[in-house]
């Protein structure tokens, strides 16, 4: 079971992260389409790409970090200094998200616009206490490792 689930996850980790590249590049084309049918995306092209590109570009980051971490969960060595830089990092790209999408309130407010905000500041702040815990955890792991 432990091995389906890692190669699930790995398969999703790695869709997601070349369709977060290809939707990304993809955002004038995309954007531009769907303005045929909604004339809040016609109105704000521009924006919405830079917003888009931006949010998508540190989403895309996010996944890169989780990649890099599940490697070192498949290499059976999760508490390292690493897995601490990269949850710092995907704490950051959170809180940048978070603050991109509130540039987007000043074009248009909805209520998902608001629970993106609030997710991402959830994940930020998630991201930024667990790298302080793995800190810790790296600490001790190499205290016992010197100790042995």
């Amino acid at each position: 079971m432990k091995d389906r689930l890692t190669i699930a996850t790995k398969l999703l980790l790695d869709f997601m992260f070349y369709a977060g590249i290809l939707v990304t590049a993809t955002l004038p084309l995309s954007i531009r389409f769907y303005g045929k049918y909604n004339s809040y995306f016609a109105a704000n092209y521009i924006p919405l790409i830079l917003l888009f590109f931006c949010s998508g570009t540190l989403a895309i980051l996010i996944i890169y970090e989780l990649r890099k971490m599940f490697r070192s969960v498949l290499n059976d060595n999760c508490f390292i200094r690493e897995n601490v830089v990269s949850l710092r990092r995907m704490g950051t790209y959170s809180m940048l998200i978070a603050l991109i999408t509130a540039g987007r309130l000043f074009l248009y407010v909805t209520p998902s616009v608001m629970i993106v905000i609030l997710v991402f500041v959830i994940a930020g702040l998630f991201s930024k206490v667990l790298s302080r815990v793995f800190d810790r955890a790296v600490t001790y792991k190499l205290e016992n490792d010197l100790t042995i």
